[in-house]
C-alpha cells in the first residue's frame, strides 16, 4: 500500500543554492534523514511550515499532519532505517508550479510494531527558483 503524503521542508546548509548535478549524494541521504526524523519526532507542522508553495497549495496543514499521524502512528517507533537509493528527474511539461528538478531518496526502515518487514519511505526534495531544496513529498509503501 502506498500512502502519498505532501510536506515540505528547508533544507540549511549544503544543499541551499546547489543545482541538482552539484549536491553530494551522502548530503541528499542526510537531508531525508533529517526529514523522516522529524517524521519520527512528530514534527510535522515545521515540515508542512516550510513546503513547497505547490506542496502548500494542494494540502493542508492540518491534512497533512493527520496523513502523516494516520500512516505513521500504527508502525510505532523507527528501529532501523537503512538508505538504499537515490533517484534524480527533471519535471518539464504540465503545472509550472511542479515543473523543475526533483530528487527522491528512498530508505528502508524496521519500525517497533513490525519488526520482522521492512517499510520503505520515500521523501522528495524540489529545487526552487530560488535555488533552495525543500521537501516536497513522503510515501510509505
Amino acid at each position: 500500500m502506498t500512502r502519498l503524503l505532501s510536506a515540505a521542508l528547508l533544507l540549511g546548509g549544503c544543499l541551499q543554492f546547489a543545482a541538482a548535478q552539484e549536491v553530494d549524494p551522502a548530503e541528499l541521504m542526510r537531508g531525508g534523514l533529517q526529514a523522516v526524523q522529524m517524521i519520527d519526532q512528530n514534527k510535522l507542522g515545521e515540515l508542512w511550515d516550510g513546503a513547497t508553495p505547490a506542496a502548500r497549495k494542494r494540502v493542508s496543514r492540518s491534512d497533512f499532519m493527520s496523513q502523516v499521524a494516520k500512516a505513521r502512528t500504527p508502525l510505532g517507533a523507527a528501529q532501523q532505517r537503512t538508505w538504499v537509493a537515490i533517484n534524480r528527474q527533471v519535471v518539464g511539461e504540465g503545472d509550472p508550479e511542479l515543473a523543475g528538478q526533483y530528487v527522491n531518496i528512498e530508505y528502508e526502515t524496521r519500525f517497533a510494531n513490525n519488526s520482522s518487514a521492512t517499510v520503505r519511505e520515500l521523501v522528495t526534495f524540489q529545487l526552487g527558483s530560488d535555488r533552495v531544496w525543500r521537501f516536497s513529498g513522503y510515501v510509505l509503501r
